[in-house]
């Protein structure tokens, strides 16, 4: 909904604006740092994942109580008794939905990190073989 440039990523702008609709307007160095926080490619801009990530810190207790971003989750909250029962029920739906699509984040963020470690490790194997024949080449 946000996505103006329809180019599946919120940017700073974007961001900004958001916020302001959300009735949280943030400054442009906490807009910066919301996205700092989240930013797991380092893009400078929100993939949905990244996006999502801001409501798993939140459930988790990782975002500080005045951050932007505990803002953005908090708007997020729903009252029954203003929305209905339809309402509460759809948007616990898509809560479920988010938070199924987190644990499949969190799956792929683990998997890419053990690569990470299997990688380290053969490149550690690997320069101390080059060690041991640098060696023997040396004496």
């Amino acid at each position: 909904m946000y996505d103006s440039g329809r180019d599946g990523f919120i940017d700073l702008m974007e961001l900004k604006l958001m916020m302001e609709k959300l009735g949280a307007p943030q400054t442009h160095l906490g807009l910066k740092n919301m996205i700092k926080e989240v930013d797991e490619d380092f893009d400078g801009r929100l993939s949905f994942r990244e996006f999502l990530l801001i409501f798993h810190k939140a459930a988790a207790g990782e975002l500080e109580e005045d951050s932007g971003l505990m803002a953005l989750a908090k708007l997020s909250e729903i009252d029954v008794a203003q929305e209905g029962v339809k309402g509460a029920k759809d948007f616990f739906e898509a809560k479920v939905q988010a938070l199924s699509c987190a644990s499949k984040f969190e799956a792929e963020l683990k998997a890419e990190q053990d690569e990470r470690k299997q990688e380290e490790e053969k490149r550690r194997i690997r320069q101390a073989a080059f060690r041991e024949l640098k060696a023997a080449f040396s004496t």
